[in-house]
């Protein structure tokens, strides 16, 4: 795209991005002036020549995605937003970082106008844009005809060394090669330097041939020739095979005359004699300080204004594709606002068949979810005959091919988790990834960032306890269903049968506002035998009465989760028989629990019975339910290699040893 823009303008611009972080920083006397200096020259070449936004309409579905994975230079991405006109005012960037400002120290989803990803913890914003970029391709094949595309668009980012170090960026990179992610293009702001000196005290691979080898486009520039840039984002969008990459060779803090290139410009303010001698050997005005040029101003302003042809084609191209693809039009329609059918509880729980390990019985329910909600798409990390997530007969994602719904992430956990989080980012898409519950922990940074932006993400985790058997303690999760349910947010469900796994599918489907985890057994569960008809509402609640001795208030309460609830419900019998009134209680999920009223958990666990927790994991968190003076049947030590019946006798949990160790609890 030609330059319109003199080098003297580019060069006023281009200071301005720079100088702005720069004050923002030094007033708040905290945060990274470092990266905003170095790469706000290419940054300005995508922002006014190639990148596709509107700032009146910032979810616009075919924008241009921005995505700053260096989510440390939080201010080039601010600087950028408020000079493009994105509801960001001058005020806001005075107060970055502080209280209730709309410009936190990382970039946060949901809350500054703009911001596609909350990106911060290094390489997830990169694994984002690659679910974004699969995302738009998948898009594309399901909505885009002959006649209209109203599925064009690329996504951008800047990526740093630390992105590049961390393993889940490696990952994404793999698999975005593997894909041709033609439309996915990142600069790499190769500044050589980290926080404790220079990179090559860590990082000297050649960065470059790696991602080669990974199948991607690499391009070499001056990060602070924009014409150069300008060049390199026409080769790579020419090039619709291949992600790209483009290599930017920056000094970090550019324009400081005593600080840049070093580390200390990394993390922490200039100080003021430093910000006046860049003020000085940028020949900017030392007053006002967040000082914008009108010249500058109108810059930005007749891009966005250039811009609304653009957005004005598209509206008009959708309108004519709607017109003449009225079912087309209805799908998009219901897939972008996650319409589900009325009865899906009812078809759900017919899609349950015999008992069997809730995992296959996830699988069942999740092949009629297939038939039901076609923007439910996901895949596993190289497990999916193990986990029962395949979808058969709907397709799979692969080079060359978008219109399919299944995923193979490969022995990816890390990336698989950014990547699901971009997916649901985009939008149209309810994505779900599955693996053993032991290697949640591989993507735990992807799922606490699911829920800090409150996406709707489902994690199909199996193998849930030591039953898994004989791969033992390395695979044998005792840990961590705790942890999940530790974050803030997040939704984790383990259900016990047939009923309560179609259940929990219902509820992560409907549950549009956070990530749900459903946890899942390896060994076939019997069905529980209730005492009145399975209720989804009641189940919802996060636990409710499965049986209780009728006619007297209870003087014990059970409470079981997933393979463990048959446990309770075995000892109820022998109890009664000893003189006690007993109600077992199923609570698949803590969360939705501790999230109803004090009146509702008063009346199902009443303070005035004892209680007993049965759960093939760690009691941590189980005190505040039911108080630390409760008897605690569960895991706490680590497992070991065996047939699963084997463990159940060795560690207790078979019916005859949990009643027993109730009916001796005194």
């Amino acid at each position: 795209m030609r330059n319109t823009i003199s080098p003297e303008l580019t060069r006023l611009c281009v200071n301005t991005i720079k100088m702005l972080a720069v004050d923002a920083v030094e007033k708040a006397n905290s945060g990274h002036p470092g990266l905003p200096m170095g790469a706000a020259d290419y940054a300005f070449t995508l922002w006014s020549r190639y990148l596709r936004f509107n700032p009146k309409d910032p979810a616009w579905p075919n924008r241009d995605r921005f995505v700053l994975s260096a989510g440390h230079g939080s201010m080039l991405l601010y600087a950028l937003l408020h000079l493009a006109g994105y509801d960001l005012p001058l005020d806001e960037l005075k107060r970055f970082r502080q209280w209730d400002s709309l410009t936190p120290g990382h970039p946060e989803y949901g809350l500054t106008p703009g911001v596609e990803t909350t990106t911060g913890p290094l390489g997830q914003g990169f694994a984002n844009g690659v679910g974004m970029a699969i995302a738009s391709r998948m898009s594309a094949a399901r909505y885009n005809t002959a006649e209209h595309k109203i599925v064009d668009h690329y996504v951008y980012g800047i990526v740093s060394d630390g992105d590049l170090m961390e393993g889940i960026s490696s990952e994404a990179a793999s698999l975005a090669g593997h894909l041709g992610l033609g439309n996915l293009i990142y600069f790499y702001d190769d500044n050589r330097i980290s926080i404790e000196g220079p990179t090559e005290l860590a990082f000297t691979e050649d960065r470059g041939k790696r991602f080669e080898a990974y199948g991607w486009q690499v391009l070499y520039i001056d990060g602070h020739d924009g014409e150069a840039a300008a060049q390199a984002i026409e080769q790579a969008q020419a090039d619709r095979e291949r992600p790209t990459l483009i290599v930017a060779r920056t000094c970090i803090g550019k324009g400081s005359p005593n600080m840049a290139g070093k580390a200390e410009v990394h993390g922490a303010p200039l100080g003021a004699a430093e910000v006046a001698a860049t003020k000085q050997n940028l020949g900017w005005p030392e007053e006002p300080t967040f000082y914008v040029p009108d010249t500058v101003r109108a810059v930005f302003a007749a891009r966005v204004k250039a811009l609304q042809g653009e957005y004005k084609s598209w509206h008009k191209t959708v309108k004519a594709w709607a017109a003449a693809n009225p079912e087309l039009a209805q799908q998009r329609e219901i897939a972008l606002n996650k319409v589900l059918p009325d009865d899906l509880e009812a078809q759900l729980i017919a899609a349950v068949s015999k008992p069997n390990a809730t995992r296959r019985l996830s699988g069942e329910v999740l092949a009629r979810i297939g038939a039901l909600v076609p923007s439910v798409v996901g895949g596993s990390a190289d497990l999916s005959p193990s986990t029962s997530t395949y979808m058969k007969g709907l397709g799979d994602i692969g080079r060359g091919s978008f219109d399919g719904r299944n995923f193979h992430f490969g022995v990816r956990e890390h990336a698989m988790g950014g990547i699901l989080n971009g997916l649901a980012l985009y939008g149209g898409f309810v994505p779900f990834g599955a693996t053993f519950l032991v290697f949640a922990d591989y993507m735990r940074p992807s799922i606490r960032l699911a829920s800090i932006m409150g996406v709707q993400v489902v994690y199909v985790f199996t193998h849930d306890s030591i039953f898994v058997g004989e791969d033992g303690p390395t695979h044998e999760p005792v840990e961590q269903v705790a942890s999940l349910r530790m974050i803030p947010g997040m939704t984790v469900i383990r259900p016990a049968d047939g009923p309560e796994v179609a259940a929990a599918w219902t509820f992560a489907l409907r549950h549009q506002d956070g990530p749900v985890a459903l946890i899942l057994s390896r060994q076939k569960v019997p069905a529980i035998a209730r005492e009145q008809a399975f209720d989804v509402a009641a189940f919802s609640q996060g636990a409710y009465v499965v049986a209780e001795t009728a006619g007297r208030t209870p003087d014990l309460v059970l409470v079981g989760t997933g393979s463990e609830l048959q446990l309770a419900m075995a000892a109820k019998p022998a109890l009664e028989q000893a003189g006690h009134a007993v109600r077992v209680v199923s609570m698949p999920c803590v969360e939705q629990f501790k999230r109803q009223d004090a009146a509702f958990r008063e009346a199902l666990i009443p303070a005035g019975a004892r209680k007993v927790v049965v759960e093939a994991g760690t009691r941590f968190g189980w005190g505040e339910i039911v108080g630390c003076d409760a008897l605690f049947i569960t895991q706490d030590g680590f497992g070991a290699s065996a047939p699963y019946e084997v463990l159940a006798e060795e560690f207790g949990f078979t019916a005859e040893q949990v009643t027993q160790r109730i009916l001796a609890w005194k």
